[in-house]
């Protein structure tokens, strides 16, 4: 296997440690507030864990041993229907501009279409324009209000895909 492209594969219990660390520093690096996003989530330091459910699950690129960016499916919290949530979708600085958010995206999609969702929903930040860049060009189109609850208040844009 050639070691300068990295592998998607879903995370193990003993990932958990550098999963957080990455993600952590990817919001801290981009600017995002500690409050009301992902940053404040306890289970950032239980990834495996909180993906070890029904209906979800949690990758990583890999490469040479190092976690480049995660990103993971599940259920919606808080709302009624078959929509799942693409969560926790970060790359470190020398992953990004490389296809390797764009490779993880079908991953993702795969999945949530494999687990039969309908629809897959992203909250995101607005000034996170390279993410969105990457969510329309997948397919998502904006939404003008937030669906389910899922705690992350600082983060006020929308958007959905139908995967069916």
């Amino acid at each position: 296997m050639e070691s300068s492209t990295p592998v998607i594969r879903e995370i193990r219990p003993e990932d958990n440690a550098e999963v957080a660390q990455v993600i952590r520093k990817v919001l801290v690096e981009i600017g995002v507030p500690r409050v009301g996003t992902a940053y404040a989530d306890k289970a950032l330091d239980h990834m495996y864990e909180n993906y070890d459910v029904p209906r979800a699950d949690y990758f990583l690129a890999v490469q040479e041993g190092k976690i480049l960016g995660c990103a993971g499916i599940a259920q919606l919290e808080n709302y009624q229907g078959n929509v799942c949530e693409l969560q926790k979708m970060y790359f470190l600085e020398q992953a990004r501009g490389r296809g390797i958010g764009k490779d993880m995206m079908q991953v993702c999609l795969d999945r949530a279409r494999k687990y039969g969702y309908e629809k897959v929903y992203i909250e995101t930040m607005p000034y996170m324009k390279a993410a969105q860049k990457l969510y329309t060009k997948s397919g998502f189109e904006y939404i003008d209000a937030p669906m389910g609850n899922t705690g992350h208040f600082s983060c006020p844009v929308w958007m959905l895909k139908s995967v069916q």
